[in-house]
Order: C-alpha cells, then structure tokens, then sequence
C-alpha cells in the first residue's frame, strides 16, 4: 500500500551518500506489511541512467516534470561543482521545484541541496540548515536565506533542511515520524541499527560526537536513564550515576551528545509522551506521569513549547492523519 509519493532528485556526480539515505528510508520496506509506505521515484533532468559519485548508476525513470505531481520532494547533497563554483544549479531543476512547490508539495533538502532550494526561491525569509562547512558559501550567495549552521535540521512546515551526512538521516526518520508517527519511526531506526531520534535543533559539530569508547560509562548511563524515564530522575542522579564531578561530567556529556544532560532527559521524556499520545488513549495526566514530566499541566507546558501543539490536539491531529 502507497501512503504519499517521493520524487528524490538525481543529477550527474551527485554524492551518492545522501543519495542512499533518501532511497533506503522511503523505499518500500513495509511492502508486505499493513502500514503504507512511500513511493518512491527517481526523477533526473531527463529519464535514463545517472552517474553519481565514485562511479554508481542509478536508473531515473521519470525527468524533473514528475517533480509536480509528488507529496514530497528531495533534493540530496549537490554536486561539489555546483557548490564549491559559481555553476549554476540547472534551471530546469530549479524551475521543477518552485512549480512543486507552488503545486502543494512538501520540498526537503539534504546536506547542500539546500543551494537548489535557495536558487528555486523556496527558501527566500526562511531558516534553512545545511552542511556547516557550507554554510556562509550559502548565506552569502543567497542573502534572503537565514542560515543556521548550528542544527541538525529545520522544520519549516512544508520546506525542511537538513544539515550534512548522518543529519539527513535524522530528517528524514522525522519526517517518517510526522506523517507515521513515532512507532513506526523507531522500527525504521531499529531496522537500520541508527538512533531513533534526534532533536532537529541539537547541534551539528561536537568535538567526539561519537566516543572512541565507553570507557567513560556515558553510554551506560543513557541507557539506564532511558529505561527509568517514568522515574523522577535529575541530572544530579546521572551525575552520580556516572560517578564524576558536576564539571566533569557536563563537559563530556555535551562531547557525547551534543547537548546538556537537563535538554537530553527533557527531548527523551517528550519523545516517550509523543508515543504514548500516539499508541494509546492514557489520560494525559498518566502519559505526563508515565514519560516523567509530573503533572498534566506540566506536560501541558513542555509540550506546547518544544512541539508546537497541546497534546490534546497532537493526539487527535495524529489519528486523523493516521492510516
């Protein structure tokens, strides 16, 4: 069963990483399941073979002009060529993408794809997240773009943007979220060995992103915590848990994470209400109480502040776009 169409874009030495990212998300892995998935179509600026980075081919069966009649479009990382010079991106693409975009679709970038993007005029007075490397190359070419180079994404409503590489992948597992909820989310990730979820907003360059070791315990300490989010915890008890000084730990905790201990168990205990709103009818006061935000009201707060929606309407937004 097809739940919306992906048109992914294809051009001629286009980094085949996020290339792959986009195919292996949104391409029909719940075929033979109950849930509808994507569908997915390769589109280049004309149908045939694309040679992308270090020599792969890829089969586009469809030109730019099936850009128009897709829920959602994606552009991947551009060719070197195109951001590292003046080349111009092709305007074909870029005329595909703003009549996709004045047609409804939703338009998602990966990495530097935010250059078609910006050269399309979609992101003209928006925020947009692209590779931090790149990200003043893109600033100054397209002034109109407010440039965050400290996230991981941007959700914008129907235009989003990723930062570089493995950001990708966490937009593109949220936009999964968004549109199939949480559960299903996490049995892609679990599916693909990759973190559920990580927090658009966390940022894109930490110095040990992913430790050498655990020698530290810091990955025992996430996962204890994770398993006790319905439990008062405070980042004092993860302190003590990992047996060093408040300094100590804070510092290698953001080296690890890329974000602060109390901001790590405030995103864990939304993401467990977001599941709980979404596969069950728990009263909110036991979703708030179950995922370790305490009172209804404080749920209520947290929610509506970092979500954008009370979880009243979050639920019943969720099971009218449900499947």
């Amino acid at each position: 069963m097809t739940h919306a169409s992906v048109a992914l874009v294809l051009l001629d030495e286009m980094p085949f990483f996020e290339v792959g990212i986009a195919c292996q998300v949104f391409r029909s892995v719940w075929a033979d399941s109950a849930v509808p998935w994507y569908g997915l179509r390769l589109c280049s600026t004309v149908p045939g073979d694309v040679r992308l980075e270090f020599g792969f081919t890829l089969n586009a069966g469809h030109g730019f002009d099936a850009l128009a009649g897709a829920d959602t479009v994606v552009v991947p990382a551009l060719p070197y060529a195109h951001v590292e010079s003046d080349r111009p991106v092709p305007s074909g693409l870029t005329d595909a993408l703003a009549a996709a975009h004045r047609a409804g679709a939703r338009i998602v970038s990966l990495c530097t794809g935010a250059f078609a993007l910006a050269a399309a005029g979609i992101l003209d007075g928006r925020s947009a997240a692209t590779h931090w490397m790149f990200a003043d190359t893109l600033q100054r070419r397209y002034p109109e773009v407010r440039v965050d180079a400290s996230v991981l994404y941007v959700d914008d409503g129907n235009v989003l943007s990723s930062a570089g590489r493995t950001a990708g992948l966490d937009l593109c597992l949220h936009i999964v979220r968004r549109d199939l909820g949480a559960d299903v989310a996490n049995r892609v990730a679990r599916t693909m060995v990759v973190p559920a979820h990580r927090p658009g907003g966390q940022a894109q360059y930490v110095e040990l992103a992913v430790p050498r070791t655990d020698g530290d315990g810091l990955g025992q300490v996430l996962q204890w915590a994770a398993a006790r989010l319905d439990e008062p915890l405070t980042v004092t008890d993860l302190t003590r848990r990992a047996r060093m000084s408040p300094r100590t730990f804070a510092r290698r905790f953001t080296a690890h994470t890329g974000t602060t201990p109390s901001r790590w168990l405030l995103d864990q205990r939304l993401g467990r209400a977001r599941v709980l709103l979404e596969t069950t009818d728990l009263p909110v006061d036991q979703v708030s109480r179950r995922s370790g935000l305490g009172s209804a009201a404080n749920l209520r707060r947290h929610f509506t502040r970092h979500v954008g929606v009370p979880p009243t309407d979050y639920r019943r937004a969720f099971r009218s776009r449900r499947p």
